[in-house]
């Protein structure tokens, strides 16, 4: 089915720090106000912001960790029982498998992945946690420039 007749699901993990007063929610990487208006959003407005989310995730992962062998990644992610969303692509899918089990993976090529040599000498938890706080960074960096300075992109009065 494509994408675009997929519904979207919440990127929501329960982990919600809009509530006490930021802007960027910690746990999901979503705009306060998409958190706050995501059920009433179409399919296509969903999809923009599962886009810009995956996007910047995928650009975070990639910069540590190569794919050697997505077809490898998703039997282990079925194996598993990762949950992992299939149309994102397998740099979300690693991070998926990280956040479920970064512990308890011994031999990352197991499953279809390695690490740049930058990243070879920090452990997997680590790693997770790494790509979490500069997920978070790039969202807020996106909000900041975006959203905190609107009148940057209206006409100046004459």
């Amino acid at each position: 089915m494509p994408l675009s007749d997929q519904s979207v699901k919440t990127p929501c993990i329960g982990v919600c720090s809009t509530g006490i007063g930021d802007s960027v929610c910690r746990g999901c990487k979503r705009f306060c106000h998409e958190v706050i208006d995501w059920n009433s959003y179409s399919s296509a407005q969903k999809r923009v912001v599962d886009e810009r989310l995956s996007g910047f995730l995928s650009q975070v992962v990639s910069n540590k960790l190569r794919v050697i062998d997505a077809q490898l990644l998703k039997w282990q992610m079925d194996t598993q029982n990762v949950r992992f969303v299939a149309h994102h692509d397998e740099h979300c899918w690693v991070f998926s498998l990280l956040k479920a089990g970064a512990g308890q993976i011994t031999n990352v090529k197991d499953y279809g992945f390695e690490l740049d040599l930058r990243f070879r000498q920090m452990s997997l938890v680590e790693l997770r946690d790494l790509i979490d706080q500069e997920f978070f960074m790039l969202s807020e960096a996106h909000y900041e420039r975006y959203m905190m300075t609107p009148d940057l992109f209206q006409d100046e009065p004459r």
